[in-house]
């Protein structure tokens, strides 16, 4: 394909090739509809930058992929520890690391290409964010090229696309279409009507190109008819070939060609000079997917099934050792017992490189065939598929195969496995926010009788959470010590941090000694690389810290655990440690950054009970100190939700943010009603839980009257001394708690600081409530409050986000609005998932039509912000 109107970009790629050189390494997204020539432009780039290092490495769209395809396309080419490490199957983060180390430091210009990232598995987009966060100070140029048209909106590349546009080192290039001059001197020689052309592929290369080269004299009705068009005058032995490769992939090895068709010499001649494909080394390689795509869809479905059996049969004989490759062409051969064979391989093999879509893909595929299979087969091949699912926030999967598994096992009269997989279900409903404990109580007693084990200590380490999420403190600590003191007979370390985590739970709620036993909890974890305890053991750290009002310890945590989650894909801990991020926004009174992490996190966890829960809550928390519309919406969900679970930690920050947000809006009995519900369930509560509600009581008119030992601000409160509770709130950083101890003074020097504060932070109907006492008081020249326009925006958009979406629709990154407003780039990003979320826009760009659609545009948007 001839290269026209892409000199700005191969001199962009000139300029980022010598930063890189320099050392200072660049990620380049490049990006364009599907045949506008990407590629094309990168093999051009590739003969002016002979002297660098050219390694390149390619998603596959034919089938399920094989996670990290790419890298170790790359690690064939640059040979070394790295091909070493792939060949002794070392985990990703070892191949990560030898990657980088393969390319950042050879002293010399490295450019590493991966084609279609549109296709790329999880632990190939994780290898990019890899590659991107560590590439500044190399001499590597990284380039990523994929469709931005057809993306989804959950598409796990736009979210990966916006993770690497936060970092300073990426840059963009994005490939328009060609003018309808360009279309004109593509098709100099042919008869076609250039204007019609034009009009017809919408200045598509790929699509100009075909229609030319088929010598068609009518534009035809797609790009299919164009390519059929050409492939239709090849012989019948040229079009075999050509057929076979089409329904194997993109590329295709020469060998296996020559082992499933004749393949005589004057046939692949003729191929070669069709011009849908080229001869690439030992490879045969489509010319563009769009070609491979036609022709495959012309093959008839009888001859289609014969070819991919032919072609598993010549797999298997020339040793391949790709399963997920194997798994495809099974099932496109209809044979169940070659899919049960490499399904499930290749599911364990992406889970052991973390790219679990792909392995739930795999066991999904799996049992599509298991009709046949015997119980205990279908039984692994469900617990596979539910815990992969888990690892993917699908929760009601996860709880339909895991069901399955249960029905399974017991079908096989194994106990054992029986035993475990109701342990597993028990968590599964846990999350799902059914509350109940019987799944785990019968795990312990399957699971006894059979005498001690790894799975019975699980079994007690599960009840033992369940009983201490329910606040049953003596029976959890017993369960938890039972956990514990067989795990460490049988070196099982997992459940050891397991067990030690719910004991420092249990000793947090009861005010006991806490700190010691969960940070050994995550040694143990980290010591054996138990991601899931590690995790879990960071999530409660952090929770514990905030809890207690310790925010500086919580927010060091934080930053280990999140990045520790995100180094090793645990999604859901990830969810969990932003969450709490969220609440210790909320509770030091950051309330923008609270709302755009939740908005965040809504956006990526989708319909999940157990973390939509404590979002909601928040959000509608914030929304209702702010007057902000949108507050019962968000509080009756985290009402539902928490009330299914019949947990007082659950229900009793529900019910407070209710009868703060009735106390609000002045409805005292509403509120009162609110305060006395988690009042029901809050005596086994920690003390400082126990000390909100009594305040909450009281604040409401409550008659009911809590005893017991509170916290130092709340204790002050309730003795009569809002003044000296205010000292010690912001002592601790909590301001506007603060300041609402401040409004029980009664005193007009107290209650006009309290009306600073609340002024200060947005908190508007507070501030309204302190206004109407000071005026009781006979109190004037009160400040004036902000304009009702800086409280009310069509999309619900505060002050910040505002201003981001100014800087979003004048197409600034990140990185630039972080410049601008000063704030970190992270935060930034936050504000922009915020926005997406109230726009509803899936991208960026969406984001900024809306913004027009809805007459946000800059001069409304900078005529708000600046109220």
């Amino acid at each position: 394909m001839r290269l026209l109107e892409r000199e700005s970009s191969l001199a962009s790629l000139a300029e980022y090739a010598a930063e890189a050189e320099r050392g200072e390494g660049r990620l380049v997204l490049v990006a364009g509809e599907a045949g506008v020539g990407k590629s094309v432009l990168v093999e051009r780039f590739q003969q002016d930058l002979p002297a660098a290092r050219w390694s390149w490495g390619a998603c596959d769209g034919l089938f399920t992929p094989r996670p990290l395809g790419p890298l170790f396309d790359l690690a064939e080419q640059l040979g070394g520890p790295l091909l070493e490490l792939c060949r002794a199957g070392a985990g990703r983060e070892e191949l990560f690391r030898g990657l980088l180390r393969e390319v950042g430091d050879s002293g010399t210009l490295d450019v590493v290409v991966v084609e279609d990232i549109h296709w790329a598995d999880e632990a190939t987009l994780d290898l990019l964010r890899f590659l991107g966060r560590r590439l500044r100070g190399s001499a590597l140029l990284l380039l990523a090229t994929y469709r931005d048209d057809g993306l989804a909106a959950a598409d796990p590349l736009r979210v990966t696309l916006g993770d690497l546009a936060s970092q300073r080192s990426t840059r963009r290039i994005g490939l328009a279409p060609l003018s309808t001059q360009a279309v004109r001197e593509l098709a100099g020689g042919s008869d076609a009507d250039a204007d019609a052309l034009h009009r017809m592929t919408g200045g598509n290369p790929f699509y100009v190109t075909e229609v030319v080269q088929a010598g068609m004299h009518e534009v035809p009705g797609s790009a299919r008819d164009a390519v059929l068009a050409r492939a239709a005058r090849l012989s019948s032995a040229a079009r075999q070939v050509l057929d076979v490769a089409a329904l194997t992939g993109t590329r295709v090895e020469w060998r296996l060609l020559e082992a499933v068709t004749p393949c005589p010499a004057p046939a692949v001649d003729e191929l070669l000079a069709c011009g849908l494909v080229t001869g690439d080394g030992e490879w045969l390689r489509f010319r563009h997917e769009i070609a491979r795509l036609a022709v495959e869809g012309a093959a008839p479905a009888r001859r289609g099934r014969t070819i991919h059996g032919l072609v598993l049969a010549a797999l298997a004989a020339l040793g391949c050792d790709d399963d997920a490759r194997m798994a495809f062409h099974a099932e496109a051969a209809g044979d169940a017992a070659a899919v049960l064979r490499h399904a499930p391989a290749a599911a364990r093999r992406a889970a052991w490189l973390a790219s679990h879509r792909e392995a739930a893909a795999q066991y999904r595929r799996a049992l599509r065939f298991a009709a046949e299979a015997d119980a205990a087969t279908v039984a692994e091949l469900c617990e596979g598929l539910a815990d992969e699912a888990v690892l993917l926030d699908q929760w009601q999967d996860a709880a339909e195969a895991c069901e399955r598994a249960l029905a399974q096992w017991r079908q096989a009269g194994e106990r054992l496995r029986e035993g475990a997989a109701l342990r597993r279900l028990s968590r599964i409903k846990w999350n799902l926010c059914h509350g109940e404990v019987s799944a785990a109580e019968a795990a312990v007693s399957v699971l006894e009788p059979l005498g001690p084990g790894t799975e019975l200590a699980w079994a007690y380490a599960s009840l033992a959470n369940h009983r201490m999420l329910r606040y049953e403190h003596d029976m959890a600590e017993g369960l938890a010590l039972r956990a514990q003191e067989l795990a460490e007979r049988l070196g099982a370390t997992d459940v050891l941090s397991d067990a030690l985590n719910t004991r420092a739970a249990c000793a947090w709620i009861r005010g006991g000694a806490w700190e010691d036993r969960i940070r050994r909890a995550l040694e143990v974890a980290l010591a054996g690389r138990h991601q899931d305890q590690a995790g879990r053991a960071f999530t409660n750290l952090v929770a514990m810290h905030s809890g207690r009002r310790r925010f500086a310890e919580a927010e060091r945590c934080l930053a280990q655990g999140i990045a520790y989650c995100d180094e090793h894909d645990l999604p859901t801990y990830g969810t969990c440690l932003r969450g709490e991020q969220a609440t210790v926004m909320e509770r030091t009174g950051r309330w923008e950054e609270s709302l755009a992490i939740s908005a965040g996190i809504l956006a990526t966890v989708g319909r999940s009970p157990s973390n939509r829960m404590c979002t909601v809550r928040r959000i509608g928390s914030v929304l209702a100190r702010r007057g902000e519309p949108g507050v019962w919406e968000h509080l009756d969900e985290a009402a539902d939700l928490a009330d299914r679970t019949g947990e007082p930690q659950q229900i009793v920050p529900v019910r407070l943010t209710r009868a703060e947000a009735y106390w609000l809006e002045g409805k005292a009995v509403q509120a009162r009603r609110e305060a006395e519900l988690a009042h029901d369930v809050a005596a086994p509560s920690d003390a400082w839980d126990r000390g909100a509600v009594a305040v909450w009581l009281a604040r409401t008119g409550s008659p009911r009257a809590p005893q017991g030992a509170f916290p130092e601000p709340y204790r002050l409160e309730l003795d009569g001394d809002p003044a000296g509770a205010a000292r010690a709130w912001t002592e601790l950083g909590c301001r506007y708690d603060a300041a609402l101890a401040l409004c029980g003074a009664g005193g007009e020097p107290e209650l006009r600081e309290a009306l600073r504060i609340f002024t200060d932070l947005g908190a508007f109907p507070a501030a309204r409530i302190v206004r109407q006492e000071l005026r009781r008081l006979g109190v004037r020249s009160l400040p004036a409050g902000p304009r009702a326009a800086t409280r009310e925006h069509p999309s619900g958009l505060t002050r910040r986000e505002r201003e981001v979406l100014a800087l979003v629709c004048a197409q600034h990154s990140n990185a630039e609005i972080a410049a601008e407003l000063f704030i970190s780039v992270k935060t930034a990003g936050h504000h922009v998932s915020a926005i997406l979320a109230k726009l509803g826009a899936p991208s960026r760009a969406a984001a900024a039509k809306e913004a027009v659609r809805l007459g946000l545009t800059e001069a409304h948007i900078q005529a708000t912000t600046e109220v």
